[in-house]
Formats: structure tokens, C-alpha cells, sequence
């Protein structure tokens, strides 16, 4: 598994099992958006993006993203970008190769959380900047 990989999978776990927490304490301009349409490649995969802004990052931030369709319980890691808090609008991509169920074109669901991990001992932990989830449409490359 190369670096990008497990960065991404690392990124996609803690967005995923943190999500529940939200962005507490979040300053209300720092957002991420989810763009209306998403892509599938023939390979199976995905591709999401959107914009996002942010402020005072004083650790690592990403942009994470997960996708669900037809079960809202089964979420799909879509990968993890850096990103930068300086005030600025930017714009984030993600893609990744879903495994274990093939997805199809049409309605689905993404989630994205811009998280900074900040440093707290040993293991730094994840302090959430924003949230932002869309319906989109898949549509087949």
C-alpha cells in the first residue's frame, strides 16, 4: 500500500468514525461544500469534489469525503486531500476505488468534513473545522 493510499484510508477512518461529533465550536465562516455531481469510472473509481474554507489551522487539515448509496448505513471512504486554512475559498478533490460494493450511476449520498489533526501527545487528535453534506447524482465516465 503505498503512503497516498494508507493516508487516504486513515483520513477516510477517522472522518468516518468521528463524524458523529460534528464540528463543535467551528468559526460559522469556515464551510465545505459538496459539488451536485460525482463521477464513477469503469473501474469503480469515484470521484467527488467541492470547495471549502477555513481558518487557524494550527496542525495537518484535510478534506475528507465518504459516499453512500441505496443504504444510508454503508458509507465508502472517497479518499482525503490537504488543505489550507488561510481564509481563502479553495477547491478539494477526492477520488477512490470502492472494493467491496459496486456503486452505479444515479442518486447518492457524500458527506464531507474538513478535519485538522492537532497535536495532543502522542496521537494527535482530529478537531473538526466543518461539515457538509449533498445528495448528488453518479454519473458514468
Amino acid at each position: 500500500m503505498s503512503l497516498r493510499s494508507a493516508l487516504a484510508t486513515a483520513l477516510g477512518a477517522t472522518a468516518l468514525l468521528c463524524a458523529a461529533i460534528g464540528p463543535a465550536g467551528a468559526d460559522p465562516a469556515e464551510t465545505v461544500t459538496v459539488d451536485p455531481t460525482g463521477r464513477i469510472a469503469p473501474d469503480g473509481t469515484v470521484t467527488l469534489s467541492g470547495s471549502y474554507r477555513c481558518t487557524g489551522g494550527t496542525g495537518p487539515v484535510f478534506v475528507g469525503s465518504s459516499l453512500s448509496q441505496r443504504d444510508p448505513r454503508l458509507r465508502h471512504g472517497i479518499g482525503g486531500s490537504g488543505a489550507r486554512c488561510d481564509g481563502a475559498e479553495h477547491r478539494w478533490q477526492n477520488s477512490g476505488k470502492v472494493s467491496s460494493e459496486a456503486l452505479r450511476a444515479g442518486v447518492a449520498h457524500v458527506e464531507a468534513t474538513l478535519v485538522e489533526l492537532r497535536p495532543s501527545g502522542i496521537v494527535p487528535l482530529p478537531a473538526f473545522h466543518a461539515v457538509g453534506d449533498q445528495d448528488i447524482t453518479l454519473v458514468q465516465e
